[in-house]
């Protein structure tokens, strides 16, 4: 028996999978390869045509401002992937480049559009599309009239939910491997504000950040402080974790 993939765990929230179909994910997903840390997979300008799924690791999307200053725009987690439409443009808008070392996939349009025949893989992708949108009008909200505290309480709670949906936490523990400059970046801070933050919030007995792992100290309180409604991630489902490994 075989352990269904972070991709399939993810995609398996977004609908059901039958196991004709999970084969069908880890048969696309079959030419992974190694990439270091901090290494741009797909770079703004670059031709389209090509999707990266993230299997294991921790990637970004970012855009530069022309004196170098980044925003980062997005985390792919361990089975997150690039949205199938990005197969409609002609070229990136935005850079995607690893953060970690991780394990990357790459599908052209033919293998997305041969996954796509399939109805469980296809209503997967349609609503995990919708959750992607979901997650950016969340993060413009974050840098738009959240403070501080509210910014990085807001994040935490949400990388822990989708961490557990793919089954990547220990109780309220979870590995975050950022620095406080990519956190920076992420919720458009400073970095000494960051550990500022993260100070006040380990001070309150909310959460610790060390050695690049987080643990929530008190869940429902930094949830609480935060503001965070966890919907907005399951698109207005229930989630579907695989209870059934995929056989070998």
């Amino acid at each position: 028996m075989k352990t269904p993939s972070a991709w399939i765990r993810r995609l398996a929230f977004c609908g059901a999978l039958s196991l004709e179909e999970q084969r069908a994910l880890d048969e696309a997903s079959a030419n992974s390869r190694a990439i270091p840390g901090h290494e741009a997979i797909a770079k703004a300008g670059a031709e389209c045509g090509r999707l990266f799924v993230v299997l294991d690791g921790l990637a970004c999307r970012f855009k530069l401002l022309p004196d170098g200053r980044r925003q980062i725009l997005g985390y792919l987690l361990p089975g997150d992937m690039c949205d199938t439409r990005q197969l409609l443009m002609a070229q990136f808008d935005h850079t995607i480049c690893t953060l970690v070392p991780s394990d990357i996939a790459t599908l052209d349009a033919p293998a997305v559009h041969r996954l796509e025949r399939y109805p469980g893989i296809a209503t997967a992708l349609a609503r995990y599309s919708v959750t992607q949108q979901a997650v950016t009008r969340e993060w413009l909200v974050n840098v738009g009239h959240r403070t501080a505290f509210e910014r990085i309480g807001h994040l935490v709670c949400e990388m822990f939910a989708r961490f557990e949906a793919v089954g990547l936490t220990h109780g309220h523990t979870f590995d975050l491997p950022l620095t406080q400059a990519e956190l920076g970046d992420t919720l458009a801070l400073s970095s000494v504000h960051v550990n500022r933050t993260l100070m006040e919030l380990r001070r309150l007995k909310l959460v610790t950040f060390q050695n690049r792992q987080i643990k929530i100290h008190d869940y429902p309180a930094l949830r609480a402080a935060a503001g965070f409604d966890p919907a907005y991630l399951q698109a207005g489902l229930d989630p579907n974790p695989l209870s059934i490994p995929i056989r070998a």
